[in-house]
């Protein structure tokens, strides 16, 4: 009698967490309207227009969140354009997706050596600091 709300509490939440991994679907499964839109989202990128992928792209992200491959395409569209913070904050949510993903891995860090430095603190004398002597 003492345990009964224990087992009810516990066969409840083994119940919920059975059955999330049911749900998720692996990348193998990511939904074919979504690749779709990552193809044509793919060749506007390379025709060079760029407003025209990064919709189609957002559609297929809106069709499927789980398409690593169209948040790549649109981190090399971003960078295209000169975003490149904008382009590494997309590599990231790709390898959340996946995080051994090896070739996001690779064009992240390019891209983050590829960002501008920051600008250098000037030496200020220490008469400027209000140090009085």
């Amino acid at each position: 009698m003492r345990f009964t709300p224990a087992s009810i509490a516990l066969a409840v939440l083994l119940t919920t967490v059975s059955s999330v991994g049911l749900t998720q679907r692996p990348d193998s499964q990511i939904s074919p309207l979504s690749i779709e839109w990552q193809k044509a989202g793919e060749a506007a990128r390379k025709a060079g227009n760029y407003q025209g992928a990064t919709d189609a792209l957002e559609s297929a992200l809106a069709v499927d969140p789980r398409n690593r491959m169209a948040y790549i395409e649109l981190a090399e569209v971003a960078r295209a354009q000169g975003l490149q913070g904008k382009a590494i904050r997309l590599y990231r949510e790709a390898l959340l997706l996946e995080p051994n993903d090896v070739a996001a891995w690779s064009v992240r860090a390019r891209r983050w050596s590829r960002r501008a430095p920051l600008p250098r603190r000037r030496k200020i004398s220490p008469r400027r600091r209000g140090c009085a002597r």
